[in-house]
């Protein structure tokens, strides 16, 4: 009987103790899991921030490089539009070569006809009546001076050559009077001069007391008599503007003369 109460509780305590070992380990076991789901959920907070952190950077990338594919294109518009200026520039500059050359051979050409309208104007002078001879051969002088000079452009020195023959041809539709100093008898006398056009050419010594005409079959002063003497005064009065215009006697040269 004793034996028998022994072993029931050897039992009991056996069974106590088993009890014990399994609600021991139970705890333990749950603390473990517990510890790896923590750590499993901190390692899973940490891998998101790291992708979350990447997204961000990869958006940020993106954008840049959205940023710079707009400059990129920007820069190709540009020089797509620099390469048809440059070509636009180089087909002036070819037009402009072929422009300054062609100028260069007009230039060659037209500077001998500038030299040899002056001569011309320059002998048609000569044989003119001498009036205003200081001014006339003050302009020949001028233009050839001009024509000798590398800083005026030859559309200056043509333009120059023929305002001189338009001024040369005016003299013959013009009536003027000034005072000049002519050979008279081997003597130089000061004396008023008339020109009335290309038509006559007198003049009148300042007292009055003699008169005279450009006789230019002979190259010489011819002295007129005295009728024509108030022919040549009211003239000169006429050309001064101090006198109204009215008919005058002045000696003409016959045609031929």
């Amino acid at each position: 009987m004793r034996e028998h109460q022994i072993r029931r509780v050897l039992v009991a305590f056996a069974i106590g103790m088993l009890s014990v070992i399994s609600t021991q380990v139970s705890a333990q076991t749950l603390d473990e899991v517990l510890g790896v789901r923590e750590a499993t959920t901190s390692d899973g907070r940490k891998s998101q921030l790291k992708v979350d952190s990447l997204t961000d950077q990869t958006q940020d990338l993106l954008t840049q490089y959205k940023q710079v594919m707009k400059i990129v294109d920007g820069l190709r518009v540009y020089n797509q539009q620099q390469e048809r200026l440059i070509k636009n520039q180089e087909s002036e500059m070819v037009e402009l070569n072929e422009s300054i050359d062609n100028v260069t051979i007009v230039n060659r050409q037209i500077t001998p006809l500038i030299e040899r309208m002056i001569n011309n104007l320059e002998t048609f002078i000569s044989l003119d009546l001498p009036f205003l001879m200081s001014e006339r051969s003050e302009r020949i002088a001028f233009l050839r001076e001009t024509l000798d000079r590398s800083d005026v452009e030859v559309s200056e020195k043509f333009s120059q050559v023929m305002q001189a023959y338009q001024v040369e041809n005016s003299y013959g539709a013009t009536i003027e009077a000034y005072t000049d100093i002519i050979s008279l008898n081997g003597q130089e006398r000061q004396v008023d001069i008339l020109k009335w056009g290309r038509v006559s050419l007198v003049f009148q010594t300042p007292d009055g007391e003699t008169s005279g005409a450009w006789d230019k079959k002979a190259g010489t002063w011819e002295i007129l008599g005295d009728e024509y003497r108030g022919g040549i005064q009211d003239a000169l009065r006429i050309a001064r503007k101090t006198q109204t215009a009215d008919l005058v006697k002045l000696p003409v040269p016959a045609p031929g003369e």
